[in-house]
């Protein structure tokens, strides 16, 4: 099965060397462009693509705003949104993964690592593993839970395996990290974070970690 994507920067020289490369999978392909974030949500909503890669800084309605009214929109949510900008910092990747991005890749990394980053949130993953992604995200979406502030819906519902495994997830493990830890199958730990996704009603792994941070399930 063909992954769809669509790319929205406004550097048409970036785009078209984007699509060549995009192109030249046998997996993947390039269904729209997009010049500004106001046109990556209407070709969005045209294409229903699988992966946006979304520059921030562009003319208009910026890349981080268009992510917002992507993965709010209830006929987009099979769609998955990767950052991919020069501008990494901390408040735009805060920001971008509040709004409901899946990943959030710099412009300086190789080609190999933007194919594998839009097949990894095209699978629902996300690109939250250990490293600078990681440290952000424990600086920006650590909130301790505000005593008498209502959970969100699906928490109690978790069973003691599924809070365990979504609270390794949003440590930065991947399920092979989390499956070694717990002497659990592969399998069996995607099975694990798809149910918690699904009782959480997480459109993927980067929302269901930051549904656990701001639940206070896990801190610094």
């Amino acid at each position: 099965m063909t992954t769809q994507v669509l790319l929205a920067d406004d550097q048409a020289l970036l785009r078209g060397t984007f699509r060549l490369l995009i192109d030249s999978c046998d997996d993947l392909t390039v269904v729209a462009e997009a010049a500004d974030g106001a046109e990556a949500i209407r070709l969005s909503q045209v294409h229903k693509p699988d992966v946006v890669v979304m520059d921030i800084r562009m003319p208009g309605t910026d890349g981080l705003s268009a992510t917002e009214a992507i993965c709010a929109d209830p006929a987009l949510t099979a769609t998955r949104v990767l950052i991919l900008t020069t501008f990494e910092n901390d408040e735009h990747v805060a920001r971008a993964l509040r709004a409901g991005a899946s990943g959030f890749l710099g412009k300086h990394a190789t080609t190999d690592a933007l194919l594998d980053a839009i097949r990894t949130v095209a699978q629902g993953d996300s690109l939250l593993s250990p490293g600078a992604t990681k440290s952000l995200i424990k600086q920006f979406l650590t909130t301790p839970a505000v005593p008498g502030n209502p959970a969100t819906p699906g928490i109690a519902e978790l069973t003691n395996r599924e809070l365990e495994v979504t609270k390794l997830a949003a440590d930065g493990m991947s399920n092979e990290d989390i499956a070694r830890d717990l002497h659990l199958s592969v399998l069996t730990v995607r099975t694990h974070v798809q149910r918690a996704m699904t009782k959480l009603s997480a459109r993927d792994r980067a929302q269901l970690v930051v549904i656990a941070y701001k639940n206070g399930l896990v801190r610094r």
